[in-house]
């Protein structure tokens, strides 16, 4: 490929002030949500923003730990945690991949919260752990991202970008 030809394609990706507009919208959500759980992943590492932090159990009921001091969790649901979000932020790249992951994991999520419903929060099979608070914030996840990845586009349109980014946008819009 000429290097003339290699400027070209770059200049159609970005606005006159260099921002891309190459990211979908479907991407664009995958990747906030993939962070959003990522932070939420280190924080749970965070003694202060996770109260009783020296009861921060491996897994199972029996850790002590609280996120925020509301949301009960162990060092695997941490880790899950930052797994989701690294999942996220890598499928965010393609947006066919950033829809199956807000889809596929709003029904994980939403199968979470049905499995907290009906498990005992006591119970040898709450491994994770999780609390009331867990299982109506799995709701929420779960219903929220099955709703975005069913809803966001996965191309912008030549009026949605320049919504986005201003009149200037343009160029070839993926």
């Amino acid at each position: 490929m000429s290097r003339n030809t290699e400027n070209a394609r770059s200049a159609d990706r970005t606005t006159t002030s260099g921002l891309s507009v190459s990211r979908s919208p479907v991407s664009l959500t995958s990747l906030l949500v993939g962070a959003a759980f990522l932070l939420v992943g280190v924080l749970g590492f965070v003694p202060g923003i996770t109260t009783n932090y020296s009861a921060l159990g491996g897994a199972g009921h029996h850790s002590g730990a609280m996120l925020l001091g509301v949301f009960q969790v162990s060092v695997l649901h941490n880790v899950l945690h930052l797994l989701f979000g690294v999942l996220g932020v890598a499928l965010s790249r393609v947006p066919t991949l950033a829809k199956a992951y807000l889809v596929v994991g709003g029904v994980a999520y939403l199968g979470l919260w049905v499995y907290g419903l009906v498990t005992a929060d006591d119970s040898a099979a709450n491994f994770v752990p999780l609390n009331a608070a867990d299982d109506w914030l799995h709701l929420a996840l779960g219903l929220g991202m099955l709703v975005l990845g069913l809803v966001m586009p996965r191309r912008a349109s030549r009026g949605t970008a320049a919504t986005y980014y201003g009149p200037t946008a343009g160029g070839r819009i993926q």
